[in-house]
């Protein structure tokens, strides 16, 4: 599992125009991939560590400052170039079984007393944000 995780001071995600998900105060924005052999095991580790990276003011992390969070499902995160110029999404698992872990880290995250919005899966999304630090961090399960 692949996140890319962005401190963020406002965020929004569209679906054909409409907002779905947004955060209106300081929190992370998740950019998340899943691959084939992922299960119960990343989803708690990338949640753990999604809230309590210590990326937001004074160091602190998300469930320290009871932060928002806006979770968007990415399977582009698995794409491969190293030959050529066209991706591969062979490393992405197919939706199927990536939505419900996608769901499943939402979950986690919810369960530590986070609140978070998400966007569509599988939906062709337009992502607005404005990242503070800007600070962008990529984490792997």
């Amino acid at each position: 599992m692949r996140a890319v995780v962005q401190r963020a001071s406002r965020a929004e995600v569209r679906v054909d125009g409409a907002v779905v998900g947004r955060i209106d105060r300081p929190g992370l924005v998740v950019l998340l991939g899943v691959t084939h052999d992922d299960g119960a095991r990343q989803v708690e580790q990338i949640a753990r560590k999604i809230a309590e990276l210590r990326i937001l003011r004074d160091e602190r992390s998300a469930v320290e400052l009871t932060a928002p969070v806006l979770v968007i499902s990415q399977f582009t995160l698995y794409g491969d170039v190293r030959k050529g110029r066209r991706p591969t999404w062979n490393a992405a698992a197919p939706g199927e079984v990536a939505e419900p872990i996608v769901a499943d880290v939402v979950a986690a995250l919810r369960a530590r007393g986070l609140e978070v919005a998400t966007g569509v899966f599988g939906a062709d999304m337009a992502v607005e944000l404005v990242n503070d630090g800007p600070v962008t961090i990529l984490l792997e399960a």
